[in-house]
């Protein structure tokens, strides 16, 4: 129990790290920066390429884990009832992820330099909330989370 305990936290914590971080970079992101500086770093310059290659693992993992910690506390009340909610919040992250963002990185994909796309700010604006909708529901998983390993039945 305690390594599952363990792992789910921490795959939790480091999927909701980056999600996070894109919510805290928004506000510059959307109010101060040029099109040309969001276009620029956000499509062109790759820095998001580490949020694919080691954030969607992790984003399976923050599912994974707390579904296995459900089964385990099968018959622990609260603490199944927390678990299962920490596996639903972050499934639900990542179909939001896949509902909302990935739709507007299909269209990233085809911008290219030159001239601001005319749909630039209804992207950027998706792309951006998109984030901070993940964001919340993972904050969500996180809380939930955190409840069911405070809950859970210890033997003596």
């Amino acid at each position: 129990m305690l390594f599952w305990s363990v792992l789910a936290a921490a795959v939790a914590a480091l999927s909701l790290g980056p999600s996070f971080a894109h919510v805290l970079e928004s506000g510059p992101r959307l109010h101060v920066w040029s099109p040309e500086l969001w276009r620029e770093a956000t499509v062109f310059n790759q820095q998001f390429k580490l949020f694919l290659i080691v954030g969607a693992p992790l984003d399976i993992a923050a599912i994974l884990a707390p579904a296995v910690l459900t089964y385990l506390l099968r018959g622990d009340s609260p603490a199944f009832g927390f678990a299962l909610g920490t596996t639903v919040f972050f499934a639900l992250a990542l179909l939001a992820w896949f509902l909302v963002v990935s739709p507007a990185n299909s269209v990233l994909a085809t911008w290219t330099a030159g001239p601001i796309p005319d749909d630039f700010d209804a992207i950027r604006w998706r792309w951006e909330a998109g984030h901070m909708v993940v964001a919340g529901l993972k904050f969500l998983g996180f809380i939930s989370l955190a409840c069911s390993l405070v809950t859970m039945h210890r033997p003596a």
